[in-house]
């Protein structure tokens, strides 16, 4: 033994066990430090990029998912076509049968058979639970509908459905490309609107107050039309016309006797509201016989494509040219309507659109059942 009473190597053995429990100690406390701070992030860290927020057309602020794979729409007024601008239309899993135009049918041919779970503030909301929709683009009108479909915990986006302005139908357009992640689409129809709206706004400019023509929008009925609390107003004044209903505001009905004595130049028919009404319907009524309109025979029958051009949609700029050169085709006699309607197809609804096809929507028939 040496002066400290051990064996000779005894010490050293016993350095190396210490150094290496001290070894297996660091390293167990290695790991356990690590695993303190990394399960937290694993297990806790919130669902950062799995939501957002969109801001809608009546103004809320909306959290929906970050990919947008299954929407659900309740309401008409052009949705469902500016979901097809965006090119996500195959992720429609639900909407209206009553809002389907038959040229939207045979564009999409799907559309004939995707569920209708109701529309506005009727919507079956076991329907739409089980069809497990990412959101449902609603109108602003149903608000009953919409908190309904809200406490079921599905978010709920609204658009203006034929109540806004051009103004903010262009801003719909954008947050619409926001909701379904394409904004450069939404950019390039906002542009198509201007540029195309300009043109009609360039080539009326210098037809004086009393000479541009006075139009009625007759809606379904002699007397129902739009006042100018309605897109009928935007529809006829973006087109240089006037519209002689404009004083009723948001009334929409008047009088035999008040159109009578409105006596306006152009009388534009349109089955978007009420029944079809032919052009002789309104010639043959003897009650409206003294009427400029009708005298002259400037009635007209609005054209409808795969929706109402009287209507907004993404493709009401073509309504608008429509009536531009049907009230004053002196002034448009150089825009070939149909190369118009036909590349704004291929461009924003991806659609070969045949010649036939655009001549039914200029003679429009009554709707079958």
């Amino acid at each position: 033994m040496n002066e400290y009473g051990k064996k000779p190597g005894q010490s050293k053995v016993n350095r190396t066990s210490m150094k290496i429990t001290a070894a297996i100690i660091a390293a167990g406390l290695v790991i356990v430090l690590t695993a303190i701070f990394i399960m937290p992030l694993v297990s806790s860290t919130p669902d950062v990029g799995k939501h957002r927020t969109v801001t809608d057309m009546a103004g809320n602020t909306v959290e929906i998912p970050t990919d947008i794979n299954r929407i659900v729409i309740t309401c008409c007024g052009g949705a469902t076509h500016e979901v097809m601008v965006m090119g996500v239309s195959d992720r429609i899993v639900a909407q209206p049968a009553k809002c389907i135009m038959p040229q939207l049918k045979v564009m999409k041919p799907g559309f004939s058979t995707v569920t209708d779970a109701g529309s506005f503030d009727e919507v079956n909301i076991e329907q739409i639970v089980d069809l497990h929709p990412d959101v449902v683009i609603a109108a602003v009108t149903s608000e009953k509908g919409n908190t309904k479909i809200r406490e079921a915990g599905i978010p709920v986006i609204t658009v203006m459905v034929g109540r806004g302005n051009i103004s903010q139908l262009k801003r719909e357009f954008t947050m619409m490309g926001n909701l379904l992640g394409d904004e450069q689409q939404a950019v390039s129809l906002n542009t198509y609107w201007d540029t195309k709206l300009a043109l009609v706004k360039e080539r009326v400019a210098g037809i004086p107050t009393e000479q541009k023509k006075r139009v009625y929008y007759m809606l379904g009925k002699t007397t129902h039309t739009n006042g100018g609390g309605w897109w009928g107003q935007e529809f006829i004044t973006a087109a240089g016309g006037i519209n002689v209903a404009e004083e009723l505001g948001t009334i929409r009905d008047t009088s035999v006797e008040q159109l009578v004595k409105w006596n306006p130049d152009v009388i534009i028919l349109s089955s978007n509201e009420g029944t079809f009404m032919p052009v002789g319907d309104v010639k043959n009524n003897d009650q409206l016989a003294s009427i400029e309109a009708v005298r002259n025979n400037r009635i007209y029958e609005c054209p409808i494509g795969s929706f109402w051009w009287d209507r907004p949609s993404p493709e009401a700029p073509l309504g608008i040219l429509w009536l531009a050169k049907t009230i004053y085709p002196e002034k448009f006699a150089d825009i070939d309507l149909k190369a118009e309607t036909q590349d704004f197809y291929r461009t924003y609804y991806r659609y070969e659109l045949s010649d036939q096809e655009y001549e039914k929507f200029l003679n429009p028939q009554p709707a079958t059942k």
